[in-house]
This record gives structure tokens, C-alpha cells and sequence, in this order.
């Protein structure tokens, strides 16, 4: 008879068993019974949970993305000025929580998969939405009616250092991503080339 309130500790071990395992291959491509093997148990139990790879890789990206929500929260709670807020959004996007080899190589992954399964697109639009949200709201003040056009390049460039870095061999550069990516903003904000 299994334990009462296992499940949700074998969901967790399982879960962050597939960002490892997905990290480390650089795609889809492992088994179930390869990701159940690192959370210690067995390929059937993993099944139990989540019925399916793709089920249990969409888990993991809802786990990625409450770790990043949960990251801006606290950060935007500590900012004063607008300017603050939008650095707190570019610098929570690279953290060492959100920005390391095994989740970036995530991302790739969950970006490729919300082209052909109907349930990640939603959940990346989801994500999409609230990044332009929030760079839109520290935006506004700032620059007023270019707000819009600058949270899109802003989540552009995010979103395209994630990618870019999912291909590199290294471990991802956090400080160096922010920095590039807050410079782009940075010179988009007066009105120069960046």
C-alpha cells in the first residue's frame, strides 16, 4: 500500500528527473524509463503519473515557469521605479535558477514541441503574454507609446538568448546575457542603434 502523500514527492522527483534528463540529451529524444531511473523509481510509476512523456515534459515546463513567476514576484516586490522593474524582469530571466544549461536546453525543447501539441502552445503563449505584460507596464512610463513596440523586441531578445545559448556548448552566462540584453533596451530607450 503506497504512502499517503507520496505522490506529489514523486511528481517533484519526476519532474526535475525530465529537466535533467532533457538537459542533458539536448532534446526529447530520452525514455521515460531513463527519466524514472534518475528520480528512482520505476518506468510504470511514471507512467501512473503522468500517462505520457510529453505530459510529463509539459509538467516540467509548468515547473520552470512557476519558479520563474514565483522569481519576478519576489523581485518586483523590492522595486521603486519603473526602471528598477524593468531591470528586475530582464535580470530574473537570467538567474542561475532560470538560466542553466539543463533549463535552456528545456526551453529549446518546449519551444519545439508548442509547434506540433496544442497544449504547450497554449502554456508558451501564456508565458509570452505575461513577459510582454510586465516589460509593457515598466515600459510605459518610460517611453510612453513605444512601450509595446520595445516589450516585443525586449521579449525577442529574451527569448532569443535562450535559444541562441541553447546551442552553445558552455555553461550559460547569466551576467553577460542580462547585460546585453538591459544594453539593447537600454539604447532602444533613447532612441539610438543598439
Amino acid at each position: 500500500m503506497p504512502k499517503l502523500g507520496m505522490e506529489p514527492i514523486r511528481r517533484d522527483a519526476l519532474i526535475k528527473a525530465a529537466i535533467v534528463e532533457i538537459g542533458q540529451a539536448g532534446s526529447l529524444d530520452v525514455t521515460v524509463s531513463r527519466i524514472a531511473k534518475r528520480a528512482g523509481m520505476s518506468s510504470a510509476l511514471a507512467h501512473h503519473y503522468f500517462g505520457s512523456k510529453e505530459a510529463m515534459f509539459l509538467a516540467a515546463m509548468r515547473h520552470v515557469l512557476s519558479v520563474y513567476g514565483a522569481e519576478i514576484r519576489g523581485a518586483l516586490v523590492a522595486c521603486d521605479t519603473p526602471r528598477d522593474r524593468l531591470r528586475a524582469l530582464v535580470r530574473v530571466s537570467f538567474t542561475g535558477t532560470n538560466f542553466r544549461r539543463d533549463v535552456v536546453a528545456a526551453w529549446l525543447n518546449f519551444y519545439v514541441l508548442a509547434q506540433r501539441q496544442d497544449d504547450a502552445a497554449r502554456l508558451l503563449r501564456v508565458y509570452q503574454a505575461r513577459l510582454r505584460s510586465n516589460l509593457r507596464h515598466a515600459l510605459r512610463s518610460l517611453v510612453g507609446a513605444r512601450a509595446r513596440e520595445l516589450a516585443d523586441g525586449a521579449a525577442a531578445m529574451i527569448d532569443g538568448t535562450y535559444l541562441h545559448e541553447a546551442l552553445g556548448v558552455a555553461e550559460p552566462d547569466g551576467a553577460r546575457a542580462c547585460a546585453r540584453v538591459q544594453g539593447w533596451l537600454d539604447a532602444a530607450m533613447e532612441g539610438t542603434p543598439a
